[in-house]
């Protein structure tokens, strides 16, 4: 799978990890695809249900309001974001048990920066991504 993300919005995503650090942030992705091309074009900010600080759970209402958004546009809902706070930008075990939607996009904002993972057939593969400057 390839991602095109815009730069303002990974930038987005880093300083939302910030602003939420100790605890994860978590939102989820409007865009389109095309094939196995996937275009990131807006955010989602959620809010984060989880007790304990080093898990994410996107509230439910967030989610319905971003879809009804999504589809005003004729867009869709291609993945989710959320950040590990002091750690890798990589699927976590407790990810990789949360993980359910097939050809979800996953952007996961770590300490080293941004990953980029598809869900698909039950286990998370890196997606090739380009930042672009729209």
């Amino acid at each position: 799978m390839k991602l095109i993300l815009p730069a303002r919005l990974a930038a987005a995503i880093a300083e939302a990890a910030r602003a939420a650090a100790p605890r994860e942030c978590c939102g989820l992705l409007e865009g389109t695809r095309e094939g196995e091309t996937v275009r990131v074009t807006a955010l989602h900010p959620a809010r984060n249900l989880a007790p304990a600080r080093d898990r994410f759970e996107i509230d439910p209402a967030d989610h319905f309001a971003a879809t009804r958004a999504a589809r005003r546009k004729g867009r869709m809902i291609v993945g989710c974001y959320h950040s590990h706070p002091g750690g890798k930008a990589m699927p976590s075990e407790t990810d990789r048990a949360g993980g359910r939607e097939e050809d979800f996009l996953w952007l996961i904002a770590g300490e080293e920066g941004l990953g980029a993972f598809a869900y698909s057939r039950g286990r998370f593969t890196g997606a090739d991504w380009v930042t672009s400057s729209e």
